[in-house]
């Protein structure tokens, strides 16, 4: 029989997940929504928290960096919960919080999960400690990454990189940034590599940072590779240019990544949806699970309708998750969570604002702020159509290039 409650095992860190967002991301959440580009100083101290407890393993999984693939085959023993499961139902507390208040935390980037899922065991422990953003897109490429134009060659012991990535999340703050780039262009998706590039090597700078419409607590980064020379041995996984194999190497930080930021949008969702019945209630307006929708008044029938949206989305993201812990191929479970979490986050959040009136509009509460952070999770990471173009492919067995 399925069960839908959190695991036994994972109480202890969602709770202290949730305790840490309502204390200490919620009172700071508006100051640095205003503060753009400044530095959350009060990070410090929940990052050195969440470090200890992951080095401790007292809380599996905490934080976003927590996820890893586990390699072998599916494991048919008993139902497994582990660190990817831990990581998004963590990342979903945190984000009940504030999303960019998550997103600036020190090694808990997109990059850091990036390092998890594809790195070795050896760059693993070199790369630990690190704080990695994750360059990918790059102008006029957008959401296909399969044409990525920045260039890796060879040369001795070294890589030389050039090109320009644009909206690298803590493009300034983190100390590495794992950066897509191709072998070898001839080759197509096959030869894309991810690197790690230090902070501070020469030819890597940061050109600007953006102005954005929500996150604004993490700073967005353009960020350019000019005859910039990386280790060798940092380029994430194996070298070798496996034509058969395609771009599925560089995808599996897809499948790891993407429930991640489903999670994220399922955190600021049910943010938007407690504080929503907490106003309806307030405005007389009663919300009763025991009445089908049409016989009540159309604001409960549309937080109803929100509600049922909201469950679906969670439980794909749970999915995707759970059978990754499970050694079970999730790229097509991931891209429907995406693509499910980011188009439900906004509607819930926009809806929410609608409902709440003037209320919602205005900097009272944290309504409008909310709306504009999770517009940029149905977004990045692929976009709403790149994740439905993903799953018609998988559904359907077709390739790229048949179906594009």
């Amino acid at each position: 029989m399925i069960n839908l409650e959190t695991p036994r095992k994972h109480r202890a860190l969602v709770d202290q997940a949730h305790q840490v967002a309502m204390n200490m991301l919620r009172p700071i959440s508006r100051k640095y929504d205003r503060a753009e580009h400044e530095y959350p100083k009060e990070l410090d101290m929940l990052a050195a928290m969440i470090d200890g407890l992951s080095e401790s393993g007292a809380s599996e999984g905490a934080g976003a960096a927590g996820v890893r693939r586990d390699e072998g085959e599916p494991d048919r023993g008993p139902s497994r919960n582990g660190a990817n499961l831990a990581s998004v139902l963590s990342v979903a507390e945190m984000c009940w919080g504030d999303v960019g208040l998550l997103l600036s935390m020190p090694r808990q980037g997109l990059g850091n999960s990036a390092i998890a899922s594809v790195a070795s065991d050896e760059q693993l422990e070199r790369l630990r400690g690190t704080w990695a953003a994750m360059a990918i897109t790059e102008p006029g490429i957008g959401s296909d990454s399969a044409n990525i134009t920045t260039t890796a060659r060879k040369d001795g012991d070294e890589y030389v990189l050039n090109g320009e990535k644009i909206f690298v999340t803590s493009g300034e703050r983190a100390d590495s940034v794992v950066v897509w780039a191709t072998l070898d262009r001839s080759l197509g998706r096959a030869a894309i590599k991810s690197f790690v590039v230090t902070k501070g090597t020469p030819g890597m700078r940061v050109e600007r940072l953006e102005h954005k419409l929500g996150i604004r607590a993490s700073d967005t980064a353009v960020i350019i590779f000019e005859d910039c020379r990386v280790p060798a041995e940092n380029l994430l996984g194996t070298p070798d240019v496996d034509v058969k194999q395609g771009f599925a190497g560089a995808m599996a930080t897809f499948d790891n990544t993407r429930p991640l930021v489903a999670a994220m949008a399922i955190g600021c969702a049910r943010a938007a949806l407690d504080l929503t019945r907490e106003l309806l209630a307030d405005a007389g307006v009663v919300v009763d699970y025991d009445r089908p929708a049409q016989t009540q008044s159309a604001a409960a029938a549309t937080f109803l309708r929100l509600e049922s949206d909201w469950e679906g989305a969670r439980l794909l993201t749970l999915q995707a998750a759970w059978m990754a812990d499970n050694r079970e191929p999730n790229s097509l479970e991931a891209s429907m969570a995406k693509a499910k979490a980011g188009r439900v986050g906004s509607d819930v959040t926009l809806s929410c604002v609608e409902l709440a009136g003037a209320v919602g509009y205005s900097e009272g509460e944290l309504l409008e702020k909310w709306a504009r952070d999770s517009k940029i999770l149905d977004i990045f990471e692929g976009t709403q159509q790149i994740q439905q173009l993903i799953v018609a492919r998988r559904l359907l067995g077709l390739s790229s290039a048949q179906l594009q």
